[in-house]
């Protein structure tokens, strides 16, 4: 078992600017009205691919509290095998895939794909949640920031 080197804590005390700049990147596709269950399978699948145990159990827990279907979240490892997923998140994932394994490359079939279904708009701040979430799990790979703990429910903190 590997010990967390620093927290994410650690981030936003010792590099405020760097910290408030990654943010800021990560929030910019949400703001511009791409829908946030999307973008947290997104999240999600790259921190799954970058190892990053701090991100995936966050966008886990986030995307339960937004409402992302858990089937859907169980299944986004290996999604090009399950149909839960429609052609927009398909298209989603595979960008995701795409730009997080940038050593592989990618054919043009994969870009095409992205494009039937997202605007170019929509296709560049994507892109940008895709880019945030990158950094971020380089820094919580880097540091093994510990993952959060799921929140006890009320019910089951009474009996």
């Amino acid at each position: 078992m590997s010990h967390a080197r620093s927290e994410y804590e650690d981030f936003k005390r010792i590099a405020p600017d760097a910290y408030d700049l990654v943010l800021a990147l990560g929030q910019v596709a949400a703001k511009a009205g791409l829908d946030k269950q999307l973008l947290e399978l997104v999240k999600l699948r790259a921190s799954q691919i970058n190892g990053c145990a701090f991100c995936v159990q966050h966008h886990i827990l986030l995307s339960e509290r937004i409402g992302v279907p858990v089937d859907k979240l169980h299944l986004v490892a290996v999604w090009r095998e399950a149909p839960i997923f429609s052609a927009r998140e398909r298209a989603a994932l595979g960008w995701a895939e795409a730009l997080t394994l940038l050593p592989d490359g990618f054919g043009d079939e994969v870009y095409a794909e992205v494009q039937r279904e997202f605007s170019e708009t929509e296709l560049m701040y994507l892109t940008s949640a895709i880019a945030s979430i990158n950094v971020w799990n380089r820094f919580g790979a880097a540091f093994r920031w510990t993952p959060a703990k799921r929140p006890v429910a009320a019910h089951a903190a009474t009996s």
